[in-house]
């Protein structure tokens, strides 16, 4: 139990061989599906009628003519996708199919093809949309109309009116909104001569009543009348302004300046002669004095002199300034008087300007509508004659048939090279999912590290398939090495030699437990070993068939008391191999292997012989296979490969465990060695070394000595 506790499972990691492993595996499954898919894609692909595909090219561009209208502009043409893109669409319509069903006749020609009379239109035109394929010719702004069909003649004919009626629908259809357009244009420009005449009386009208005559009506002549008289006052109003502002300016720095600054600001802003002449005076007069006082006293009469001549020049010179500022202030008041009255004649010219402006104003006003009106009438005339000339001038560059369509000479369809290696694919990619498929939702034993990593316990031997009974095949069987590896690894995981009683249990029925456990003891006791095997399975007894022995004395008997150890214990052909049949189980004795009496009987076996051997029922079925796993030494559990889920075994080997078995391992039974190569490693090398062995010595003696017949029984008598 220590060591299985302590097993370390080896981690999973998925190589190609896996892959490989699975599909070799599953080949029936892969090769199923892919002759099914492959077979019904060749008969599909040769049964569907021969189909014939038809070509026609078109050019197409959007509505304009030919040359150039009267205002000597074209209109652009330059590619838009998803223009040509809308054309795509309007030729798979049911305005363009509907004609061409109309034209041709389709629904009366196809009912009579499938015998069903005349067709509808609507199923008519499903069944036609269904045949064609509008695309763009690669590189160009072209337009291909691909017509499939069954005849290639038909195909041809069909291509070749859907581009007919497209290229009359384009041209009907840029008549008729022409034709509209033009409508609208004479009627709009009906409407403004009508307007235009009745703006013309209105302003008859106003004139007469305002007395105004063309001539005054007009803007400039309005405007002349006043507008000269109003200029000028502006223009004296202005210069009138300035010169009052400079005269203010000037005279308000003199009457805040003194009377020195004043002297000198006079002379300069407003020169004057007599002030000049005054002031050089007093100037000659100040430097005589000057002179004359560094020689004379201060009361010479020279001095004085001098002196009362300043005097009076000073007098002079500020009554000369008082009378300058004096003037200044005259000018300024007439300069303001001035101003004002022009200010006055210049609000009169306004108001006289303004009255008249409201006056003639409504005679502007409808002069400018009727000039508005003129101009848009004469537009519309000219557009007028420019689409009369453009609906005359030839659109043959809307729809261009570039080529028509030819009927094929070889079917595009089906085609049988291409859909028979499609069906090759295909049938081999879904056999390949459906094998994997299923592996994924087989949960059952696969590998020996599905056992380790989901049980945690060792794999002590692999069973290949088609195993015989090596009692029966003798030492040298092709399977004897796939037990012989199994006894060695049993040995080297016994931890006491002691441990000599071993059961082999298995989850579910059909594994090969009493297989496995007939060989195990076979080679236990070929190897020179006293081996007993106990058939204690007694719900469904096999290992007497095996020996062909009879089963009516046995274990049970033993155990009933009604019989002796040595009266129910039988030799096998091998001398160290004897046999205890299970015997006939009672109704009333279902619990016999639970009993005192089975316990003290393993006992006394396990004194008696060097391995004991029982057989049991399976362990998820009874209880009789948990009571054996609790009282011998080891315990072995048997899974077939591929036969029972995980979950099953993982219970089985719980239960093992539960009931206090020491599981000493895991033996995998019923491997294909010829389809798994992960397990010939395990014992193909024996396998092929012995059946080549044997096919070299078929004449080779049997254990006992001589060769015996398949259905010959064995030898079988009681021991004692």
């Amino acid at each position: 139990m220590e060591a299985n506790k302590s097993f370390n499972a080896p981690e999973v990691k998925l190589h190609f061989l896996d892959y490989w492993r699975i599909i070799r595996i599953r080949k029936t499954v892969i090769l199923a599906v892919f002759l099914l898919v492959a077979i019904t894609t060749t008969l599909v692909t040769f049964i569907l009628p021969p189909k014939y595909s038809s070509t026609v090219r078109i050019a197409v561009e959007k509505d304009a003519g030919d040359v150039s209208g009267l205002d000597g502009q074209r209109s652009s043409t330059s590619f838009d996708p998803y223009w040509v893109q809308t054309q795509f669409e309007k030729l798979q319509s049911k305005l363009i199919l509907h004609q061409v069903i109309t034209n041709l006749n389709l629904a009366h020609k196809w009912g009579e093809k499938y015998k069903e009379g005349d067709l509808r239109m609507d199923q008519t035109y499903y069944m036609l949309k269904r045949e064609i394929t509008v695309s763009q010719s690669r590189n160009t702004a072209l337009i291909e109309i691909e017509v499939e069909n069954d005849d290639p003649i038909e195909a041809a004919v069909i291509a070749n009116k859907i581009a007919e009626v497209y290229k009359d629908s384009r041209l009907n259809s840029w008549k008729e909104r022409s034709g509209l357009g033009l409508q609208t244009l004479i009627e709009e420009a009906e409407k403004h001569s009508e307007d235009l005449s009745k703006a013309q009386k209105e302003l008859d009208r106003i004139k007469d009543e305002l007395k105004i005559t063309d001539i005054d009506s007009s803007a400039s002549t309005a405007r002349g009348l006043w507008a000269d008289t109003l200029l000028k006052f502006e223009s004296q109003r202005i210069e009138v302004t300035a010169e009052y502002k400079r005269l203010l300016t000037t005279f308000d720095a003199f009457t805040n300046s003194s009377r020195a600054e004043l002297r000198k600001a006079i002379a300069t802003a407003s020169p004057d002669p007599s002030l000049s002449r005054l002031q050089d005076e007093l100037a000659n007069a100040e430097q005589k004095l000057a002179g004359v006082t560094s020689a004379l006293s201060i009361n010479h009469p020279d001095v004085k002199g001098f002196r009362d001549v300043i005097a009076v020049l000073n007098r002079q010179i500020d009554d000369r300034i008082d009378g300058i500022l004096r003037g200044f202030q005259v000018r300024l008041d007439g300069t303001r008087a001035q101003l004002e009255s022009i200010t006055t004649e210049v609000q009169a010219a306004g108001d006289k300007e303004r009255e008249e402006t409201v006056k003639r104003r409504p005679v502007q006003n409808l002069k400018r509508d009727i000039e508005s009106l003129q101009y848009i009438r004469d537009r519309l005339n000219g557009r007028i004659w420019q689409e009369k000339v453009d609906i005359a001038m030839p659109k043959t560059g809307i729809v261009e048939i570039i080529d028509k369509a030819e009927p094929s000479t070889r079917p595009i369809k089906p085609n049988k090279p291409l859909n028979i290696a499609v069906g090759v694919i295909i049938g081999l990619a879904i056999g390949i999912g459906l094998a994997f498929f299923i592996e994924y939702l087989d949960t059952s034993v696969k590998t020996i590290d599905d056992v380790e990593r989901a049980l945690q316990a060792p794999v002590l031997g692999v069973i290949p398939q088609n195993v015989g009974y090596l009692i029966s095949e003798g030492p040298d069987s092709p399977h004897a090495e796939a037990y012989r590896v199994l006894r060695t690894n049993i040995l080297f995981s016994q931890k006491d030699p002691k441990l000599n009683t071993i059961t082999v249990v298995s989850g579910g029925a059909g594994e090969g437990k009493s297989t496995t456990i007939f060989n195990l003891a076979t080679v236990f006791a070929q190897n020179g070993s006293r081996v007993l095997i106990v058939d204690s399975d007694l719900r469904r007894p096999s290992i007497h068939k095996i020996l062909k022995v009879s089963n009516s004395i046995g274990l049970t008997n033993f155990l009933l008391k009604q019989n002796t150890l040595e009266e129910v214990i039988q030799t096998s052909p091998l001398a160290t191999l004897d046999f205890l049949p299970s015997g006939k189980l009672p109704s009333s004795s279902m619990g016999v292997l639970s009993s005192a009496q089975m316990k003290e009987l393993i006992r006394d076996l396990k004194r008696r012989y060097d391995y004991v051997f029982f057989d049991s029922p399976p362990i998820m079925g009874v209880s009789d296979a948990s009571i054996l796993a609790s009282e011998v030494d080891c315990v072995l559990q048997v899974i077939q490969y591929r036969r029972y889920p995980q979950p099953m075994t993982i219970r089985a080997k719980q239960m093992i465990e539960k009931v206090g078995g020491n599981l000493l391992g895991i033996v995998l039974n019923n491997i294909n060695m010829a389809s798994d190569e992960n397990y010939y490693y395990y014992s193909g090398y024996y396998y092929d070394y012995y059946s080549k062995n044997e096919e070299s010595n078929p004449d080779k003696p049997e254990a006992n000595g001589k060769p015996r017949g398949e259905d010959e029984p064995l030898e079988i008598k009681p021991k004692y």
